[in-house]
């Protein structure tokens, strides 16, 4: 398989067949999946959606949500549906155990993304 340079890659031809996230949405999601993936070992939906709240808090901060929701994403079962786009277009491996609906109900997006900031 070609090795991908996912710090410049436009996800252009996902977003192409699914415009619903953002390219810079999936940019955020694989920079998770790298960090998960350095371990060496395997990981599921709940370690990237528990990575990708942190990632995306320690980035954006109180504006994470805002972020996220302008990029498309709304839901943990967002997430889900990216991934097996990444997976579907070759960026990431994906095993047979793998389920969208291990993504839903994962957490509520705004309770993630604004409860640690409001007083």
């Amino acid at each position: 398989m070609e090795e991908i340079d996912f710090e410049s890659d436009t996800f252009e031809d996902i977003v192409a067949k699914d415009d619903r996230y953002n390219g810079r949405a999936y940019a955020l999601l694989m920079d998770v999946v790298h960090y998960l993936g350095r371990e060496g070992g395997r990981f599921g939906a709940e370690e990237i959606m528990d990575e990708f709240r942190e990632t995306a808090l320690d980035q954006f901060g109180p504006l994470a949500y805002r972020v996220l929701t302008e990029w498309g994403l709304k839901s943990c079962e967002d997430l889900g549906e990216m991934m097996f786009n990444l997976a579907e277009f070759h960026r990431v491996q994906r095993n047979e155990e793998d389920t969208l609906e291990a993504f839903v109900g994962g957490y509520d997006f705004e309770e993630a993304f604004l409860g640690p900031y409001q007083t």
